[in-house]
């Protein structure tokens, strides 16, 4: 690794210590069919500098981004890796989009090279040269690679090392632009005071997300093992934590959510090597913890939060050693500065969350005309509506463009989704709005049961009357096996909203 010091990098494609041991086991990555790549320490970072070398054999010079549109992959790793050692850009593109929104990812980032596996090839834009994993022939990933040592360039303070794309749920995506300088202080960070050596963790989130990118950064830098998935799917989420005995499960709770519901398979998979759930990226729900815990009793679970933008760096333990409350995502980091501000401007114990680190983003790729996202005085503000107890927790209430009016009354879907998810038999809940004729919008819900048992639409309402005031309670309820995904692997609300208008449209018409 190139560093000032050992425990210094400054180049985030270069995060290994200078001591690692070369032969120990960096990544095993798998295959749709579970088939294995293994590299060792020492193999990964050849395969890297071989990428840096091939990149700029092809003419790409320092600044120059390069996009990668595939499923999670050691190659995907390894050009992540060399692509930043060599001082390029990486840009991880969504490849569940739509073709038309993965063109513009590419086009908008100014990529002038594409890598793709073999399921993305037809997806790949034709005006640019491509790499595929796996090719053969000049266009292969072998015939890029240009073997041999090479030294990590050192960034400029704010040089970016790669874009991630937000889901552009709300509009078309935004390239969120990320410097060595700034993951590198998340890698430094999260690593204080921590040995992960000799750990594994499984991760199966897309590389596209921070999620996943920024678990792998801290695990190299940890020296810890990788056990990577091309992408989530429940059962052989299972196998592979059978197979491969990870320390670390990392998930965002809808993921964790369908994990449970392969009872079969839990029951005769033998999880005892895992050791700690975090989740993050979405809230999570207290019976969805319950039920984790009654899966993996030996099992630390920790509920965190992140955001592109700022990075994974926000919240962490109690300075007091006070014990986190279940519902929780933890007290600032002392490295963090955070408020809340309501609609009027003012400070408080609950609002939209802001947040000022040296994890910030540079901007957004552009967009000059997006400029309420970081304060005047360097806060960015996330959206997030939160609210912060007397000891000092903070705790997620929902996003601030997920909040509707319904008859005068402010109602967060999130508030209400934690009240249903007290009622037994309820894992999972998601409420959205639906047009109303007198009061705007009304909320309708959609219930996970726990298991199949005797849950009604009528005890659902009845327990939300009971609980929240009248105005939050959902006007019909629908139940699904498991609530839709998109393609950052958390819940799908946009479908959902439109199944609900359907369903309410077909009971009209009837």
């Amino acid at each position: 690794m190139s560093t000032d010091s050992a425990t210094h990098p400054y180049n985030l494609g270069d995060l290994a210590p200078p001591d690692v041991d070369r032969d120990a086991l960096a990544v095993i990555a798998l295959d749709e069919d579970l088939n294995e790549t293994r590299l060792t320490f020492g193999e990964l970072a050849s395969l890297a500098d071989a990428v840096a070398r091939g990149l700029l054999r092809r003419g790409l010079q320092r600044g120059d981004r390069v996009a990668v549109l595939a499923a999670n992959s050691a190659q995907f790793l390894a050009v992540l890796l060399g692509a930043q050692r060599a001082g390029l850009v990486v840009v991880p593109v969504n490849h569940k989009f739509p073709r038309a929104l993965s063109d513009f990812v590419i086009q908008d980032s100014g990529a002038r090279l594409v890598f793709c596996d073999a399921a993305r090839r037809e997806q790949a834009p034709r005006d640019l040269p491509v790499v595929q994993f796996g090719g053969q022939g000049e266009t292969g990933f072998d015939a890029l690679l240009d073997p041999g040592p090479f030294q990590a360039i050192r960034p400029a303070p704010d040089e970016a090392a790669f874009f991630l794309y937000t889901s552009g749920s709300t509009g078309k995506p935004k390239g969120v632009v990320l410097s060595h300088r700034s993951h590198l202080w998340v890698v430094r960070t999260r690593l204080a005071g921590l040995s992960l050596a000799g750990e594994r963790y499984l991760i199966a989130a897309p590389m596209y997300h921070m999620n996943a990118l920024a678990l792998c950064q801290l695990a190299l830098a940890g020296q810890a093992a990788i056990v990577l998935l091309p992408q989530f799917k429940a059962r052989p989420y299972i196998e592979a934590i059978a197979r491969y005995r990870p320390t670390w499960l990392t998930s965002v709770p809808p993921m964790m959510a369908m994990v449970l519901r392969e009872q079969d398979l839990l029951a005769s998979a033998d999880l005892s090597s895992v050791q700690v759930v975090r989740m993050g990226s979405a809230p999570v729900s207290e019976a969805l913890q319950a039920a984790i815990r009654r899966a993996l009793p030996q099992a630390r679970v920790i509920n965190s939060y992140g955001t592109t933008e700022a990075g994974p760096v926000t919240f962490g333990p109690h300075p007091d050693g006070l014990a986190q409350p279940d519902m929780s995502i933890g007290h600032a980091h002392p490295q963090v500065q955070v408020r809340l501000v309501d609609a009027q401007g003012r400070e408080g114990d609950q609002g939209v969350l802001q947040v000022k680190s040296p994890g910030i983003m540079l901007g957004y790729h552009n967009r000059p005309d997006i400029r309420a996202a970081i304060t005047a005085d360097g806060y960015y503000v996330t959206g997030d509506v939160l609210r912060r107890d007397a000891q000092g927790f903070y705790y997620f209430v929902g996003r601030d463009d997920d909040m509707f009016v319904s008859g005068g009354e402010n109602i967060f879907p999130g508030e209400v989704e934690k009240v249903l998810e007290t009622l037994a038999g309820v894992q999972q809940a998601c409420v959205v709005p639906v047009p109303d004729d007198i009061k705007g919008h009304k909320p309708v819900a959609f219930v996970v049961p726990a298991a199949a048992g005797n849950l009604t639409e009528d005890a659902v309402k009845q327990h939300a009357l009971a609980h929240a005031p009248a105005y939050q309670h959902p006007r019909r309820v629908w139940f699904l096996d498991a609530l839709p995904l998109a393609s950052t692997n958390k819940v799908d609300r946009n479908l959902l909203k439109q199944q609900a208008l359907e369903a309410l449209r077909q009971a009209a018409a009837t």
